[in-house]
């Protein structure tokens, strides 16, 4: 698995791994848990084959379900891919910056 940080691009962060089709649901899930993710892209040959938003801030049962169309999804385009493609991850631009509490934050539960 190959990997290149693409750097800060109007304050996201983008990666890209090369990945052989067999490793992509595992590499999907592993983001998904990760929960910094926003967004993956398959590519394959320069073509986007696939974009999907990856659900932040869902927890447990919820991001399950949220994500199983989506895992679904890159499961058959696993199947379909011998050879290695590329993976577009676009990570949370706050990430590791410390959230300030709002005065509206007495509001929630």
């Amino acid at each position: 698995m190959n990997s290149r940080n693409l750097g800060d691009r109007v304050g996201e962060r983008f990666e890209e791994i090369k990945l052989e089709g067999s490793q992509l649901v595992d590499k999907v899930k592993e983001l998904a848990k990760e929960g910094k993710t926003r967004r993956i892209t398959i590519i394959k040959d320069g073509r986007t084959l696939a974009d999907f938003p990856l659900y932040l801030g869902l927890g447990g049962s919820a991001a399950a379900v949220a994500l199983m169309p989506t895992l679904a999804a890159v499961g058959a385009i696993a199947v379909l891919m011998t050879d290695s493609i590329t993976v577009r991850i676009e990570r949370d631009p706050t990430e590791g910056i410390e959230r300030r509490p709002s005065e509206n934050d007495d509001d929630l539960p």
